[in-house]
């Protein structure tokens, strides 16, 4: 297994505790190092875009009982210079960033090009950007930049539609940072036909919104109008090197991965509560999907979300410490659906802290053997609902310490 990290950076109320931003920064750094220190690969960093308490005012607020900010980090690529400076050997990655908002996928081609002007011109410099890319969680981000229905048949057929905006944005993304020049009469079509649509009544709805829009059709469908309209443009800086880039799309959308990796070699995303089947599908499907400039797939390629709650304290024995770790899941979760849904479902809570990891380091060691494949990439959440950045950093190093030794040597 490889073992990476995942920070959400995440300001919410702890037990009546809420750390104010610098805190949070500070402490996401030192732990960070930590990270860096111990030998972890990766640092996978949430990314998140306009206010979550902001948006409780308005009329459809998506997550209206969540107090505080889900992730406090906005841009990886201003993060990842300074967190560079900070460490020695550890990559950075984003989880995820939504190339719909700010400007839109040119604007963000340019930022990561940019980015890698920079970050490549020490020429010992060997550690990688793992770009990870996505549509949004959370309509309110995308909004404020056009990316909502703009007429009556994209109300209608929205829940379609966004998903072919993203693919979309992908292409323009992507030959952006292959440094093509291109307008947007050259991107494929927007499109939507009857088969897209899971409940044929949703269909039925767009079509008769489009005896008053009289949008163009096609022999396959209505055309929907591109949400990025512009002349043939080039995107700078021409000479910006990609070999220090890693891209990783956060979609299960077989046709956008296949896409994106008709393009450059690109990674999947693997959401949280993506089903096994899928995973194992998406797996068999990258076998074949995945671009020849990126070599044979591997399952490690599909990064893999695990909240971590594990107790190393030597003072307990390993009875007391399966029982706090248990315990402090148990918190955490409780508090997090209270938080997204604002009823407590004590069914949930439990089954959350079953599909956690906790226990003891030999625990935890026996529970990722048991959950996921030898040669799966991991990125271990340890921060979950925990402002304590000591008891953080004391399950970072009581994993690595003692639960990774277990592994390794059961891999050997």
């Amino acid at each position: 297994m490889k073992f990476d990290v995942f920070f959400s950076i995440c300001q919410t109320e702890v037990d009546g505790y809420m750390p104010t931003e610098r805190v949070m920064f500070e402490q996401f750094f030192d732990q960070l190092k930590l990270a860096d220190r111990l030998g972890f690969e990766t640092a996978w960093i949430a990314e998140t875009h306009l206010s979550c308490e902001t948006q409780k005012q308005n009329t459809d607020a998506v997550i209206p009982h969540f107090k505080g900010e889900i992730g406090l980090n906005t841009d990886i690529l201003q993060l990842a210079h300074k967190a560079f400076g900070m460490t020695k050997r550890i990559n950075l990655g984003s989880a995820i960033r939504n190339i719909l908002c700010n400007g839109g996928p040119l604007a963000h081609a340019e930022a990561v090009k940019t980015f890698l002007t920079l970050h490549s011109l020490d020429p010992e410099e060997q550690r990688k950007l793992y770009f990870g890319f996505a549509a949004g969680r959370f309509p309110f981000s995308n909004k404020p930049y056009g990316i909502k229905p703009r007429n009556e048949v994209e109300k209608a057929g929205w829940n379609v539609i966004k998903g072919l905006v993203f693919k979309q944005a992908t292409e323009v993304f992507l030959r952006a940072l292959k440094s093509e020049t291109f307008a947007s009469a050259s991107l494929a079509p927007l499109v939507v036909y009857a088969k897209q649509f899971r409940n044929p009544s949703e269909w039925e709805a767009v079509i008769a919104a489009n005896t008053q829009a009289k949008l163009p059709q096609s022999s396959e469908g209505i055309v929907i109008p591109p949400f990025w309209d512009f002349e043939t443009v080039g995107v700078i800086p021409f000479e910006a090197p990609l070999d220090l880039l890693q891209l990783v799309v956060g979609s299960h959308d077989p046709e956008v991965q296949k896409l994106a990796n008709s393009y450059l070699p690109t990674w999947v995303f693997n959401l949280s509560i993506t089903p096994m089947t899928m995973i194992e599908d998406t797996h068999q499907r990258m076998g074949r999907d995945f671009h020849p400039d990126g070599g044979a797939w591997d399952r490690s390629y599909m990064p893999r979300t695990s909240l971590i709650f594990i107790n190393g304290d030597e003072g307990l024995s390993p009875e007391e410490q399966r029982a706090k770790a248990k315990a402090a899941a148990h918190s955490a979760l409780e508090n997090y659906w209270r938080a997204m849904e604002g009823t407590l479902d004590s069914r949930k809570v439990a089954e959350a802290v079953e599909n956690a990891v906790y226990g003891n380091p030999e625990d935890v060691a026996r529970q990722l053997k048991e959950k996921y494949d030898d040669h799966d990439r991991l990125m271990l959440w340890f921060d979950f609902n925990n402002h304590d950045s000591k008891a953080v950093k004391a399950s970072m190093e009581a994993f690595w310490n003692k639960t990774r030794p277990l592994l390794d040597k059961g891999l050997t």
